[in-house]
């Protein structure tokens, strides 16, 4: 299988002792991408140099999570612009909105997701994009954008039907990640997975987040990283009509089209 996860967090903490050994194993589990995720300036900025260190297998996007919406300001915004012109950033991002724990104020989050859909507008890059709990504020102007930018993801899909259904609607790509595995919290994902059109449908693993709760024997730090992604996809095939072949052959076409990779 040839796989890409399109959103994995390789410049946390969690990676630093042995992050050459996290790449050698993707590789063996058949991952040929990883787009490697910024949530703050420190985080997009670190993403560039690695991807930048190994062109060939990683690339970036840049952008703010809405948890740090509220200590973002004009200075941090500019700076993270100039960084957008590089070219194995990829993706605009992680950007959006949460109102499940509003870390940040909800004014504040309104604010800079609306400033990265401009940016998305003008560099002519796709969103990668958060949200929880905030579909409607979300879909509004996201839906005010769409005719202006690219594309997108709507990353780490977690939300109901009619949500999907409003993203498919304009067109969006649907990221799903070990959320899928969990018998749990993973109830509603299972049963409308099978609506993302094989065209529409992005695997991730959001490492070092979301492990996935079917790994057996789990490892013992719990934390999830890019070789993982083969669980993933056997879960979406496991609740779709769709074989595990399907699933990785459509996914990694999607995003080598959608984020313009050189694989």
């Amino acid at each position: 299988m040839r796989l890409i996860d399109i959103g994995a967090n390789l410049s946390h903490q969690a990676f630093k002792a042995d992050y050459p050994k996290v790449l050698e194993n993707a590789k063996e589990a058949g991952i040929i991408h990883i787009i490697i995720t910024g949530t703050d300036l420190a985080s997009s900025r670190a993403a560039v140099d690695l991807a930048s260190e190994n062109p060939s297998l990683l690339s970036s996007t840049v952008g703010f999570h809405p948890h740090v919406a509220g200590s973002v300001d004009q200075v941090l915004l500019k700076q993270a612009a100039q960084l957008m012109d590089h070219e194995k950033v990829v993706a605009i991002g992680e950007t959006g909105l949460d109102y499940n724990r509003n870390y940040s104020p909800k004014r504040e989050q309104l604010k800079v997701f609306e400033y990265h859909l401009e940016l998305a507008k003008t560099f002519k890059k796709p969103l990668f994009l958060h949200q929880r709990d905030a579909h409607p504020d979300f879909f509004r102007l996201l839906k005010k954008y769409r005719p202006h930018i690219i594309g997108g993801v709507v990353h780490c899909f977690t939300d109901n039907d009619q949500a999907l259904l409003d993203y498919l609607e304009l067109d969006m790509h649907i990221g799903v990640t070990g959320w899928i595995c969990d018998e749990r919290r993973g109830q509603e994902l299972r049963k409308i997975v099978g609506k993302i059109p094989l065209n529409r449908l992005l695997i991730e693993t959001d490492a070092p987040y979301l492990l996935p709760r079917t790994i057996k024997p789990k490892p013992k730090s719990r934390r999830n990283e890019p070789r993982y992604l083969t669980e993933i996809a056997r879960h979406i095939a496991r609740h779709t009509s769709c074989e595990i072949e399907e699933i990785t052959e459509n996914s990694s076409r999607n995003a080598i089209a959608l984020f313009d990779l050189v694989t």
